[in-house]
């Protein structure tokens, strides 16, 4: 991740900045008024890696500034959640006297949660061995967190790879499993925020909900008490796994997941194509009102813009504006656009988050 400057005074000008920013990107729209949900402007950050770096006897985080090319020493970090904050440098601590754990370490990433679990990945440039393993142990009860080494098709995990969230969600408790490598939301108190504001734009929506790109079912599972039933999907195999696993954790029964691109359910949807990965979901008893993208920053292409242009509602969460501005020109032939929101995952950078609702003409 870039290197943010830190600036608690300066976070609510830095906000507006984009809010303005964003009005005149989208000023070709007939906009609603744009929603606008902040981040704490300290220890954000559910998710970090950092690069290790050796100089003689000294071992230090560094992070990339300007050019990618410039190595910037950390000895503090406000951007990362307290939890990593409170480990990160005790943990340096204690592996750089250490040839055995120090040895061509290359990299630490850390996932944490609001809850205060903590999984931590030593990243080498060889290969890890049993002396490793006995001289790491100790560290994870030490700073009672979950440990993975890995190597070069390798992966060592003390215990177990993932961390449980529980997030807390206009009153209920979801809990949800986030694997190491899984993609999560980085930081969890936007994410609630967009969880809670998608829920709100599709209170009315009615019927059965399709979602594309659902990844470990951040907003399926909430979302699934709106609609009479969730139907989701996911191509990446971990998050299939961990979206199945919170859905029997929460114990929410109306919401299936089905490991297939978008591409492929649509086509099954229209009747074009079969698969067995369907079979006895009875969809032809569906009736979606209501669509959910979160696609990558490459936006939706155009075969996925009329895919979902047939479904009366459209939620669209996007980490890239401008991928978001060129499908609402396309979706604005056939939709309204009813809510739009900012959140602001990433402050004191130029990255923003938005959420569209979008009706039929």
């Amino acid at each position: 991740m870039p290197l943010p400057r830190v600036e608690p005074e300066q976070y609510a000008a830095q906000l507006a900045h984009k809010q303005a920013r964003i009005e005149a990107q989208f000023a070709e729209f007939d906009l609603p008024a744009i929603e606008c949900f902040s981040s704490p402007p300290e220890h954000y950050r559910l998710r970090a890696e950092f690069r290790t770096w050796h100089e003689g006897d000294d071992l230090y985080y560094v992070m990339f500034d300007g050019d990618k090319r410039t190595p910037v020493r950390l000895d503090s970090c406000p951007m990362v959640a307290t939890r990593i904050h409170e480990v990160m440098f005790a943990l340096l601590d204690a592996i750089r006297p250490d040839p055995v754990l120090r040895f061509k370490l290359f990299q630490i990433d850390f996932l944490s949660t609001l809850s205060g679990e903590l999984l931590v990945s030593l990243i080498y440039h060889r290969k890890l061995d049993e002396a490793w393993v006995e001289r790491v142990r100790p560290l994870r009860e030490r700073f009672d967190i979950d440990i993975i080494g890995r190597a070069r098709k390798q992966k060592i995990v003390l215990e177990r790879d993932f961390v449980i969230e529980n997030l807390t969600i206009n009153g209920r408790t979801y809990r949800y499993q986030q694997t190491e490598n899984g993609f999560t939301q980085p930081n969890g108190h936007v994410c609630r925020k967009m969880i809670e504001w998608a829920l709100d734009a599709s209170a009315a929506a009615g019927g059965d909900l399709l979602e594309f790109y659902c990844g470990n079912g951040n907003f399926t599972l909430p979302l699934a008490q709106n609609f009479r039933r969730v139907v989701a999907t996911e191509i990446a195999k971990g998050s299939v796994r961990s979206a199945q696993w919170n859905i029997r954790e929460n114990g929410i029964d109306n919401i299936d997941v089905v490991r297939l691109s978008s591409e492929e359910l649509a086509l099954i949807l229209k009747g074009e194509r079969s698969s067995r990965k369907v079979q006895g979901l009875a969809l032809e008893q569906c009736r979606f009102t209501t669509v959910l993208v979160d696609p990558p920053r490459a936006g939706l292409d155009r075969h996925t813009v009329e895919q979902i242009s047939a479904y009366p509602h459209i939620l669209y969460i996007s980490c890239n504006p401008q991928t978001l501005q060129e499908n609402l020109r396309q979706l604005g032939s056939s939709h309204t656009l009813e809510r739009f929101a900012i959140f602001d995952q990433f402050p004191y950078t130029d990255h923003l988050e938005c959420g569209v609702y979008l009706t039929r003409r």
